[in-house]
């Protein structure tokens, strides 16, 4: 089956963190996906139609429109920092849905820095089914003002249950906790290990993730991360 494109205008944007930006653009029709899935996305301009990249949507899955939180990362990636230039009337090309971040069950989420976004719409989903309770979440961050979604996190937990934790790596910072998830920190916060995991994050934590988690008798069907 040939792959399918789509081109969507970008409707709004604005900033969610001073480095990460939130956009709302079209929804094709008939275009679905599964709460923590992702596409490759390419700008609609000369030069740039094949600059693919693989965003997560963050939307509710009956939303209208759809949803990316996108984090720029202009040291290495001329993509993201162009699309943060973007501007409400210009297009995305969006490709066929994949990914393997999908919900499983209750369990706990472990995410480092943009690695939030595939949980953000897995949790949303929960929230609206009234489901958070018997989930934790545990996201780490270098300082206070790169948590994304700060504001909807706690409000989300705090009303729908659930446990949650913003770890700061390189700050101290009063109503946050610092240090690193590790195993020492996993071992003292979780209870039990017979549960899912659900692992986002840079390549290193990701690893780091899994190898302790098995350490502490977390099964290898009971991780969920992108493959």
């Amino acid at each position: 089956m040939a792959e399918s494109e789509h081109r969507v205008k970008v409707l709004y944007t604005e900033f969610v963190t001073h480095d990460v930006k939130s956009f709302i653009f079209e929804k094709p029709e008939g275009y679905d996906f599964e709460p923590g899935q992702a596409t490759e996305v390419s700008i609609a301009q000369d030069g740039w139609e094949k600059e693919r990249r693989p965003f997560t949507f963050t939307s509710h899955k009956s939303d209208p429109v759809l949803q990316f939180i996108l984090k720029r990362y202009p040291e290495h990636d001329s993509v993201t920092q162009h699309l943060h230039e973007l501007v409400p009337g210009d297009q995305l090309i969006i490709h066929d849905v994949w990914g393997t971040i999908t919900w499983k069950g209750p369990g706990v989420f472990l995410a480092g820095g943009a690695g939030i976004t595939p949980f953000i719409a897995i949790l949303r989903n929960l929230r609206s089914k009234r489901q958070l309770a018997g989930n934790s979440l545990f996201f780490s961050n270098k300082t206070h003002k790169d948590i994304i979604l700060e504001r909807e996190f706690r409000e989300m937990f705090e009303t729908g249950g659930g446990k949650l934790r913003f770890v700061l790596t390189r700050e101290q910072h009063p109503g946050y906790e610092h240090g690193r998830i590790n195993k020492d920190y996993l071992h003292r916060e979780i209870e039990d290990f017979d549960q899912n995991f659900y692992v986002c994050g840079p390549p290193d934590f990701v690893d780091s993730m899994k190898e302790i988690l098995g350490d502490l008798g977390a099964g290898s069907e009971s991780l969920v991360f992108e493959k």
